[in-house]
């Protein structure tokens, strides 16, 4: 098989300082960018390391033993995020995730979960405060990450068989111990639960219908992702991505689906509901059924850039700012300022575009680097 790895472009030292208004305008939480889409998810990174190395994320032949990840003192401190968070909050912000990397290879995260969990809305109301995990940690913080103020977990697992499930992870790690960090999310009220399934055509389609039996009547929701472009050293391909149609044609055979509204605005995942009343399952239409008309999620990086688009080139330095001699009216100032210019879409200008001039040109951030 030929190497289609494409090397690293590292974005880690390349993204301007937000710029800083003259006059900041005060947040009102009602900020909406130049489309009309409000602010309401933050996706935090709180680390660029990750113990698996899935080809679709970060690819061994990129990612090995010589790769030089972020030193600690890069990173943003759990008060630096939390300030900053603050700031998301009071222009409208809801739904905190967090995301790496792998989020539960950060040390102490549990105390930053802390911190979160004590902010408000405007109107007093606690956020919607999540994490996205591949599990291999979850059975042993499980306890810990609810007791820390934590309210629900997405675990990421590409399929049941051991064989295909270590391929896709390419460390070796065993699906029974992803089931048992899934199992103690449950027991320690981390729910409702969603897991996510990347189908990667000709890598583990074969795994739709275990994955779905396995789930059905668990209270667990699990979501088909359909291979994602994002990011340049995963060698991506189209003929390399199932259709969300394919996957329920898939399921069909099986079992009864009807179709579900969605849960809130912005949501990316399509609901359909099994008609027996076993659950539901979602379908996240990446490439082939654009969502970018509803986005409202922008995304930090671990070293404060701040992206306000999955497929960006660029992202804006907050660091700086939060390491300078700069106010909190000042960096919420530069916020908003950044968001009321937003016009990415990215994902709806893939299919006329080039990806490079759909994205702004250069070459995209890896999905490792803000999360998914």
């Amino acid at each position: 098989m030929t190497d289609r790895v494409i090397p690293l472009l590292d974005q880690r030292f390349a993204s301007p300082r937000l710029p800083v208004p003259e006059h900041p305008l005060a947040p009102t939480g009602l900020l909406s960018d130049a489309l009309g889409r409000p602010l309401r998810d933050l996706r935090i990174s709180v680390t660029d390391r990750c113990n698996f190395r899935c080809s679709y994320c970060m690819p061994k032949e990129v990612f090995d033993k010589y790769h030089e990840f972020l030193p600690h003192a890069e990173l943003l401190s759990f008060e630096e995020i939390t300030r900053l968070t603050r700031l998301f909050v009071a222009h409208g912000v809801s739904k905190l995730r967090l995301t790496g990397g792998e989020p539960l290879l950060r040390r102490h995260v549990e105390r930053l979960i802390e911190m979160l969990a004590e902010l408000r809305t405007p109107e007093g109301a606690a956020l919607d405060l999540t994490l996205t995990t591949n599990g291999s940690l979850l059975a042993k913080k499980a306890r810990a990450l609810k007791e820390s103020g934590l309210q629900r977990v997405t675990v990421s697992l590409d399929g049941l068989d051991d064989a295909v499930f270590q391929r896709m992870n390419d460390v070796g790690f065993p699906v029974a111990e992803v089931l048992r960090g899934i199992e103690a999310a449950q027991a320690a009220g981390l729910g409702p639960i969603k897991v996510n399934m990347v189908v990667k055509r000709g890598s583990n389609e074969d795994q739709i219908l275990p994955m779905a039996r396995h789930f059905r009547n668990t209270g667990i929701v699990l979501r088909f992702i359909e291979y994602m472009d994002v990011g340049a050293t995963n060698g991506w391909r189209m003929d390399e991505v199932l259709p969300s149609g394919r996957v329920l044609e898939v399921l069909g055979r099986e079992f009864e689906l009807s179709s579900l509204s969605a849960s809130a605005p912005g949501e990316t995942a399509e609901r359909w509901a099994y008609a027996d009343g076993g659950g539901e399952i979602g379908l996240i239409s990446s490439v082939t059924q654009a969502f970018c008309g509803d986005c409202n999620r922008a995304r930090l990086s671990t070293e404060g850039k701040l992206y306000t688009c999955l497929f960006a080139h660029s992202g804006h330095d907050l660091r700086a700012l939060l390491r300078g001699d700069y106010s909190d009216a000042q960096i919420s100032g530069a916020l908003g300022t950044l968001w009321g210019g937003r016009s990415d879409r990215y994902s709806q200008l893939r299919a006329s575009q080039a990806p490079e001039a759909a994205s702004g040109g250069g070459r995209r951030v890896e999905m490792h680097y803000i999360g998914g």
